[in-house]
């Protein structure tokens, strides 16, 4: 990694985490994090920091572990002394420029956490703040096996002296959880652990997985569009591909086509690499399994990947209306959890105000009326869309400058949302009936 370069705005904002709620909450840096966040987040995490650092702790509150899911931690490395760090994710500038690359498992040495990603993580930790709750952000290296981040965690999880402890863990970090309890002490940290909240883990795997594997994951799509050095296929090849952790999110359960088989992936295209499928193979039943105490809140009425079979060349995908956009419903909660639901795409859960609140009441009361008991979303209309269809749609370049920063800020929000392949062909109207005049009927 090549540290020559000047720092980025997104160096210099990479900020320590309670630093950075302290401006907030007093508006310290009010125009650059204005410039950074765009207006309305800063509005609205300059209120919520606000909130939090009026509230007073609850005595004998449970302590929350907030747990990112892959992606959501930054990584980077430290520079000289008094300088910003070298964060290469997510520094869009970096991406430009072809840095994603570094990203691949030979550099884990030299990249670190470095915090989680704002954007997505710190607008629930505030809320839950506010309502008095002492929260810790978890960030870790996402790249790395999901156990061995859990041994990490379960290690600080130990050494805490919280009587009471709550994971709640968004997408991989709802595997992060489970996997951290299968090492902890049952009667030490095992023991306090009161609750464990997944925000649309998945718990039996994600076909979007799949999908980054074989370069057709709007993520990945996406990243690659403002890349001016690589296409997607590049990307998945010579960086996606070698995560370990990515293939632990593989669905366990495919009757119809085991995908953690070589052969049953096409042969042309980006396909993973068969040392990781082996490696990964076992990692369900690594994983505690659920209790009482664990809780699914799962996204709704967002086209997803639900399916996935082979047609000769390239997979074909079902998509229905019956995920969160990322995860399927049905692979969204381990057996033996209560499940909540709302209709939310997968990335904005924990940004989601009713997430939030029910959080807070199942860590009081162990229920909640914000949200839905169980699921009655429908999946309306199935679509199968294949390899070819999707990188047609996705693998187009985008000039990232010549964006404006309001335009720049909507496109890292949106990077996972569904692409437009997966909407629902619209229904035609009913026939009308045209009137034919009389004298026309008689002749």
């Amino acid at each position: 990694m090549s540290l020559s370069r000047p720092p980025s705005v997104y160096d210099r904002m990479c900020w320590p985490e309670g630093q950075l709620e302290l401006a907030l909450a007093g508006g310290a840096h009010r125009r650059e994090l204005r410039a950074y966040m765009g207006q309305r987040e800063y509005q609205t995490l300059s209120v919520l920091a606000r909130e939090a650092a009026a509230a007073s702790p609850r005595a004998g509150a449970a302590k929350v572990y907030l747990l990112p899911g892959i992606l959501g931690s930054q990584l980077g490395k430290p520079r000289g002394a008094r300088e910003p760090v070298d964060l290469l994710w997510l520094d869009p500038d970096d991406i430009v420029e072809g840095r994603l690359t570094e990203l691949h498992p030979q550099h884990a040495s030299t990249l670190q956490p470095l915090g989680v990603v704002v954007y997505s993580y710190l607008a629930l930790k505030l809320r839950l703040a506010a309502a008095g709750l002492t929260v810790v952000l978890h960030d870790y290296d996402w790249r790395d096996d999901v156990l061995a981040s859990g041994r990490t965690l379960a290690a600080r999880l130990q050494a805490d002296p919280a009587p009471a402890l709550v994971l709640v863990g968004h997408s991989m970090g709802g595997l992060l959880a489970r996997a951290a309890m299968a090492h902890c002490d049952p009667h030490t940290a095992g023991e306090r652990i009161r609750q464990v909240i997944g925000l649309g883990a998945p718990h039996g795997g994600s076909i979007a997985a799949a999908q980054a594997l074989r370069a057709t994951y709007p993520v990945v799509c996406r990243l690659a569009a403002i890349d001016r050095l690589h296409d997607a296929q590049t990307l998945t090849t010579d960086v996606f591909r070698h995560f370990l952790s990515l293939y632990q999110m593989l669905p366990s359960e495919n009757a119809a086509l085991n995908l953690y088989e070589r052969s049953n992936w096409p042969e042309t295209g980006p396909g993973p690499d068969p040392v990781l499928l082996q490696r990964a193979r076992e990692f369900d039943s690594q994983l505690a399994p659920a209790d009482e105490r664990f809780v699914s809140i799962i996204g709704t009425g967002q086209r997803t990947a639900i399916g996935i079979e082979r047609r000769q060349t390239e997979f074909v995908y079902q998509i229905s209306s019956a995920g969160d956009g990322t995860v399927a419903v049905e692979r969204a909660s381990p057996p033996g959890a209560i499940v909540y639901s709302l209709r939310c795409e997968h990335s904005e859960l924990p940004r989601s105000t009713s997430v939030a609140e029910g959080i807070v009441d199942l860590i009081d009361h162990g229920a909640t009326r914000r949200l839905t008991m169980g699921v009655t979303a429908k999946p309306g209309h199935v679509t199968r869309l294949t390899d070819s269809l999707l990188r047609a749609e996705l693998n187009r370049k985008l000039d990232w400058h010549g964006l404006t920063v309001r335009e720049r800020r909507r496109y890292l929000d949106r990077i996972s949302a569904p692409p437009k392949a997966y909407r629902a062909p619209r229904a035609r109207p009913p026939a009308t009936r045209t009137r034919v005049p009389k004298v026309m009927q008689k002749l």
